[in-house]
């Protein structure tokens, strides 16, 4: 693997990883301003159905953007520095051509 490779996965991870923080966060912010219960278990039978899938659906739609958002900018930063996108992603545009 070359030294690119090594910089992609450990920008691609570390976008991954402050993904699922902002996600995280944000979700916490906009379950409590619907004044629902922010301590809400989705697994536990207990809990209302709706509630379980609103969250769910909600905790996924957040993820999803976070991760997209972060990842395209990583990639930016790599495309800049490096003055070419990554290999990964390369791959994935000749692919489509």
């Amino acid at each position: 693997m070359r030294m690119g490779g090594i910089v992609w996965k450990a920008l691609a991870a570390g976008a991954a990883i402050a993904a699922g923080t902002v996600a995280n966060k944000s979700v916490t912010a906009i379950w409590s301003r619907t004044g629902k219960d922010q301590d809400i278990d989705p697994q536990n039978p207990h809990t209302p159905l709706g509630e379980a899938l609103a969250l769910a659906a909600v905790s996924a739609l957040v993820a999803a953007v976070a991760k997209t958002v972060l990842t395209r900018k990583a990639a930016q930063y790599y495309e800049n520095s490096a003055g070419h996108l990554p290999q990964p992603l390369r791959d994935r545009e000749e692919a489509r051509a």
